[in-house]
């Protein structure tokens, strides 16, 4: 028997599963992410930019790693029919993600080769490597967390697992800031070893993470809905004019986003030369602002639409790009910390929504059968848009380097001459403002994209407020901070009562297609 047939009669799809058999695996899905949390902490994000510095990546180097994860997802092209084909997805995941992990290995044995260029390649070719076997299993672990998780609990059940993820994330953080600054600053080794150590972690909680996807059980697989060529699949979704809507707003916002975020780190660490324990303790409060209101948005998300929570978190993460360039005017200032608190505390709230309601948008639109084709077929479009955003920041990086553009407030009386700089725009301030202004676009075109039961942005502020109201109330003791992460249900449902219900009259639109739950 070949060692394929062996591993797909361990882990056989099923026809159907118990109760029990799905709460374990729900259970071991967030264990999954926890170890998956773990890898990603400790290898991406502030961890690899601030290694790439140390390494003498240039601007150009920063793009290009940030292009990586969102290029390699044109491999879902060759996921697609190797999912359909296999017919496992969980044994595709198990095997890809395996062969994965191993890079992180390879990227720590990077920071002892002395020469720099050579050391950055070494980086640079295995993660890309690492990324490509993950984009292979990201059509599979979709359509198989679409088919796994029962559709009305989607959100409620992402959002624990997002905050037991954002527990893990903000923990390790901050304890690897600590590390890597205290080893600065007393070790007598080069502070690349010590990134080093943190990648080697990172293969252990992906490890992890592999292990748990083996106890998480996988219903058997829908045939497609079509016959149609793997290329006449990927089109049909084009056809439709709603999902060209969806595919709009996603692309901008994709690029938006991207042409900004990969850069953060960069300006900290360079323009306003902040340390990486200071870098880590701002994105604690993203993450623990992003953790407390996960519930929040879950319930939501669950109770009235995806379409709603975007339509609140998009515009205030946009807002959040655009403040940006107030932490330099020119200069760091005396505010810049404050703002940059207040930045990362607003990020992480708009986070926590976009992330959620983006991932369950996908899984809850995607029809059951073709949901292979369809999620990869939005990655595709998102992966462009987001890799192509920080390469174009990286090249013309440089080129802003020496330039500014200012407006200054002038008084002039005699014997006196006041100025005031009233606006200071320089280097990565013009890809903020650029951000913002496609940013501003793409929530444009989510007003144009419909999903069943979507509601007002009006009444989903209403609905936080009316929550926030009754927490504070509550906090002078235990159970009321408790509370305080709690969602008003009540006044949810009387909102939802008043909305017709499926099969009574009101139409639904044709199901659509959306955006990947990316695997860990």
């Amino acid at each position: 028997m070949s060692l394929l047939a062996r591993l797909y009669r361990r882990w056989p799809p099923r026809d159907d599963l118990t109760a029990e058999e799905l709460d374990k695996g729900l259970g071991w899905l967030v264990r999954n992410g926890i170890g998956g949390q773990m890898m990603e902490t400790l290898s991406v994000g502030a961890f690899m930019t601030a290694y790439a510095l140390e390494l003498g990546a240039s601007n150009l180097s920063i793009g290009l790693l940030a292009a990586v994860p969102h290029v390699t997802q044109l491999l879902q092209l060759a996921g697609v029919p190797l999912a359909d084909r296999l017919r496992n997805r969980r044994l595709l995941s198990i095997v890809a993600a395996g062969f994965s992990r191993p890079m992180f290995l390879v990227i720590a044995a990077a920071a002892f080769i002395a020469d720099s260029d050579l050391a950055l390649g070494v980086v640079a070719i295995a993660f890309a490597v690492r990324f490509c076997l993950t984009a292979l299993m990201s059509c599979g672990w979709n359509s198989w967390m679409r088919d796994l998780v029962p559709e009305g609990a989607l959100g409620r059940f992402f959002g624990r697992r997002l905050f037991a993820m954002t527990l893990m994330g903000t923990v390790l953080g901050l304890c690897g800031g600590a590390f890597i600054d205290l080893w600065t600053a007393h070790a007598a080794w080069p502070t690349r070893y010590a990134y080093a150590i943190l990648f080697v972690g990172a293969f252990i909680g992906g490890s992890y993470s592999v292990f748990c996807m083996t106890r998480v059980p996988e219903p058997r697989m829908a045939r497609p809905t079509s016959d149609l060529a793997l290329l006449g699949r990927l089109g049909r979704p084009f056809r439709d004019s709603n999902y060209r809507r969806l595919m709009l707003f996603l692309g901008s916002w994709n690029f938006a986003v991207n042409l900004a975020a990969p850069f953060f780190t960069v300006h900290m660490l360079l323009t306003l030369k902040i340390d990486l324990m200071t870098i880590m303790v701002l994105t604690t409060v993203s993450q623990l602002a992003n953790v407390s209101v996960l519930r929040w948005w879950g319930t939501i998300a669950d109770r009235m639409s995806n379409k709603s929570v975007l339509s609140v978190c998009a515009p205030l993460f946009i807002g959040c790009i655009f403040a940006w360039t107030f932490t330099t005017f020119p200069e760091p200032h005396a505010l810049t910390l404050p703002l940059l608190f207040a930045i990362h505390l607003l990020t992480g709230i708009a986070t926590a929504g976009v992330t959620l309601a983006s991932g369950n948008i996908a899984l809850k639109l995607a029809p059951r059968g073709d949901a292979t084709t369809y999620l990869a077929n939005n990655s595709l479009v998102n992966a462009m848009a987001a890799g192509i955003a920080p390469i174009v920041g990286g090249l013309f990086a440089d080129f802003f380097m020496n330039r500014e553009l200012s407006l200054v407030l002038r008084w002039h009386e005699p014997g006196k001459d006041v100025a005031f700089d009233t606006l200071s725009i320089a280097q990565w301030d013009f890809f903020f403002l650029l951000a913002t202004v496609i940013g501003i676009f793409s929530i444009y075109r989510l007003g144009q994209v419909r999903e069943v039961g979507e509601v007002s942005e009006r009444m989903v502020l209403g609905e936080m407020l009316l929550g926030v109201k009754r927490s504070v109330r509550n906090l002078s003791s235990i159970a009321g901070l408790l509370s305080a992460t709690e969602f008003p249900l009540g006044a949810v449902r009387r909102r939802r009562h008043a909305r017709p219900r499926p099969g009574t009259g009101a139409a639904e639109p044709p199901q659509q297609s959306p955006v990947e739950v990316l695997p860990p």
